[in-house]
C-alpha cells in the first residue's frame, strides 16, 4: 500500500495530509517540518557565495549540486509561509520519481532536482526522514509517498501517475550489519525490490536510471569475490539483467566506492552546500573495467544528466571521480563524457 503525503506550506507548523488515491490509503496530520530555504532572484552559477548564521561557501568553490541562488544572498530560515525554496513556479515538464530518495545518493538527487525547479516525487519507507531532509515544500515541488519496493502492493499505479522519469538508488550493505535488520538484505533490496519496481513502471516512462555497482560482472574474481561473499554483486547483477530485459528505456550506472556523505546533518541547506573538494573530474567507462572511488555528488549528477541525454539510453556505465576540474552540471560536457566512454 503506497500512501501519498502532500507537502503544503503554512505558517510555523506544517501538515502532511494524505490524498486518497485508493480505498486503502490512510491519513496522517500534524507533522511539523523544518523551515525551508528561500532563494529569490536566482540563477544557475558555478561560482557562488552563500552566507548564513552558521556556515559559508566561499566564492569560487564549486558545488555539483548546482544550487540556483543569487551571489551573496542571505539564506532565510524563518517560519514564514512565504518562505519557500523557490519564488517562481515549476518550469520543467518532468516529474521525476526517486526511489530511495533519503539515502546517501538519493537525498542529493532530490536536493538537486529542487534546486533546478524540477518536480520530484519520492517513495520512502520513513516520511519523517524525508521531512527532516527536505523541509517544507509545496507539492508542486516535492511529493512524498510512503512505500517499500519490497512490497509489490506499495507500487500500485497511483505511485506512477504523471511520472515521466524514474531514478532508483536503493541499496544496502555488502556485509551483514544492522542495516540488514527487518529483511533489508541484498536479495530483498537489489533483486526483489528492483524486480517489483520494474514490473510496476508503466511504458509511458521516458527513462529509468538504475544505480548499481562496479564489479557486478566479476563477482567470482578477486577482490570482487570478497565483496560478494553475501551475494550483493550477484543480486545487483540480477536486478540489472531484469531492467535490461524489461523493454523500458533505461540507463544503468555502476559507481565505484562511494565517498562524500552520506550526510547526517539532515537539512536542505547542508545538502545544497555539499562539495566534492578537489575530486571533481569524472571518469566514465564501460565493460566493468574501472576500479576506484566516486563522490556521491558525482553519481547524483550523473543520474540527473542521464535522464535526458539520448545516447545514454540502453547503456551501462561505470563512474569514478578523481582530482581535477569536472563537468559540474554542464550537459554538453556530460554528453561528451558518455559519448567518449562508448567509443573506448
Amino acid at each position: 500500500m503506497a500512501t501519498k503525503l502532500s507537502l503544503c506550506s503554512v505558517a510555523h507548523d506544517f501538515t502532511i495530509s494524505f490524498n486518497k488515491f485508493s480505498k486503502t490509503h490512510q491519513r496522517i496530520s500534524n507533522l511539523s517540518l523544518f523551515p525551508p530555504l528561500k532563494a529569490s532572484n536566482y540563477c544557475f552559477s558555478n561560482n557562488i557565495s552563500i552566507s548564513s548564521s552558521t556556515s559559508r561557501i566561499s566564492e569560487g568553490e564549486t558545488s555539483l549540486v548546482s544550487h540556483a541562488v543569487k551571489e551573496n544572498e542571505e539564506i532565510q530560515t524563518s517560519n514564514s509561509k512565504e518562505n519557500q525554496i523557490f519564488d517562481s513556479p515549476i518550469s520543467s515538464s518532468k516529474l521525476v520519481l526517486v526511489i530511495g530518495g533519503t539515502g546517501g545518493v538519493g537525498q542529493l538527487i532530490v536536493a538537486s532536482l529542487l534546486s533546478r525547479n524540477i518536480k520530484a516525487r519520492v517513495l520512502v519507507r520513513d516520511p519523517e526522514k524525508a521531512k527532516s531532509l527536505f523541509g517544507e515544500q509545496d507539492e508542486n515541488s516535492l511529493q512524498v509517498w510512503k512505500g517499500d519496493t519490497r512490497n509489490p502492493d506499495d507500487l500500485d499505479p497511483a505511485v506512477f501517475e504523471g511520472v515521466t522519469h524514474v531514478i532508483s538508488t536503493t541499496g544496502t550493505t555488502a556485509f551483514p550489519s544492522k542495516r540488514w535488520d527487518g529483511d533489508n538484505t541484498p536479495e530483498k533490496i537489489d533483486w526483489e525490490g528492483v524486480r517489483n519496481l520494474v514490473r510496476a513502471i508503466p511504458p509511458t516512462v521516458k527513462r529509468l536510471v538504475l544505480v548499481s555497482s562496479v564489479g557486478v560482472t566479476k563477482s567470482n574474481e578477486l577482490p570482487w569475490s570478497i565483496m560478494n561473499l553475501f551475494g550483493v554483486l550477484k543480486y545487483k547483477k540480477m536486478g540489472e539483467d531484469f531492467v535490461r530485459d524489461s523493454g523500458l528505456p533505461y540507463t544503468i550506472l555502476r559507481p565505484g566506492r562511494l565517498t562524500d556523505g552520506p550526510y547526517t546533518s539532515y537539512d536542505l541547506n547542508t545538502l545544497l552546500k555539499a562539495t566534492v573538494g578537489q575530486r571533481r573530474a569524472v571518469l566514465i567507462g564501460q565493460g566493468d573495467k574501472l576500479v576506484g572511488e566516486v563522490s556521491r555528488l558525482v553519481v547524483a549528477e550523473a543520474c540527473i544528466q542521464a535522464l535526458d541525454i539520448e545516447l545514454t539510453e540502453g547503456q551501462i556505465y561505470e563512474l569514478n571521480s578523481v582530482e581535477g576540474q569536472g563537468p559540474e552540471s554542464d550537459t554538453e560536457k556530460w554528453t561528451e563524457l558518455f559519448k567518449a566512454a562508448q567509443t573506448q
